[in-house]
């Protein structure tokens, strides 16, 4: 069943829905109002899973010197972190899509098992050098991307999250 959600591939090409383990990730510290901001600023480096959300067809025609990326976790990772996704019901209303910011792909190892599954945190965008990730690409190996359809319904849950508008009024209800 994972060949229905997932390819195998390896290699330095990249493309939309690559799920990339162990990406250095460096995460500025910026100052608060209330802190002094010298030159000197702090810079951590963690090391994320990531899935590629940059359109395939502009890493594949060079377009961009930089891909966009968001983390991924597994459900208990991200529960971990996010006490209110330790109840059930809540998970299932990210598996409805009724959360935006959130987005669930079956695990690639276990996709027919809904609580291996993982989620995808679009409320947190990293941008690394494309030239970076194609190098990581290459050192794993053999890395997991997203297959048809599921790669254009997460293209799509990722756009949605953008696209939301939020009016002020709307035309009064009919009775």
């Amino acid at each position: 069943m994972s060949d229905l959600w997932w390819q195998s591939v390896s290699g330095r090409n990249l493309a939309q829905g690559d799920l990339l383990p162990n990406c250095l990730l460096p995460v500025f510290v910026a100052p608060t109002a209330s802190q002094s901001s010298d030159d000197s600023q702090e810079v951590s480096v963690l090391t994320a899973r990531l899935i590629v959300v940059t359109q395939s067809c502009d890493l594949e025609n060079k377009k961009v010197q930089f891909g966009a990326l968001c983390p991924i976790h597994t459900l208990e990772e991200f529960a971990g972190q996010n006490p209110h996704f330790q109840k059930t019901k809540n998970w299932e209303a990210v598996r409805k899509g009724q959360v935006q910011a959130l987005h669930m792909i079956a695990s690639p190892e276990y996709p027919e098992i809904n609580t291996q599954s993982m989620v995808v945190d679009f409320g947190h965008i990293v941008s690394l050098p494309i030239a970076y990730l194609e190098d990581h690409a290459a050192a794993i190996g053999d890395r997991w991307r997203l297959e048809s359809p599921f790669l254009e319904h997460y293209s799509q849950a990722f756009a949605r999250f953008f696209m939301r508008v939020g009016l002020p009024s709307g035309i009064a209800q009919f009775s």
